[in-house]
């Protein structure tokens, strides 16, 4: 049993000549050459929609820029040895 189905597309008479070109230099068929755009696509909107979520959690906690970054994860290793070493002590006095 057959798990594809066929698709039909129109493009402009320009950019299927490009593709068939690029196919035909890639040693692809049309559709793995279409399959790979989509996978493409998929891929870099994903991505698009992670930034977005990682932007709007950075200005909900006020970083602005890369130092504002690179000071965040100062001060979150200096609170966990901070932590670490008063779980050291507190080990000690018992």
């Amino acid at each position: 049993m057959r798990n594809t189905k066929v698709l039909s597309i129109t493009l402009p008479s320009p950019m299927l000549q490009e593709a068939k070109k690029l196919a035909r230099h890639e040693n692809r068929t049309m559709s793995e050459l279409v399959r790979e755009a989509l996978r493409q696509y998929q891929r870099q909107k994903r991505w698009e929609s992670i930034a977005a979520f990682a932007q709007a959690s950075a200005e909900k906690i006020g970083v602005r820029n890369e130092e504002d970054v690179v000071q965040a994860i100062h001060d979150f290793r200096r609170e966990k040895r901070l932590r670490q070493g008063k779980a050291k002590g507190s080990k000690r006095t018992a």
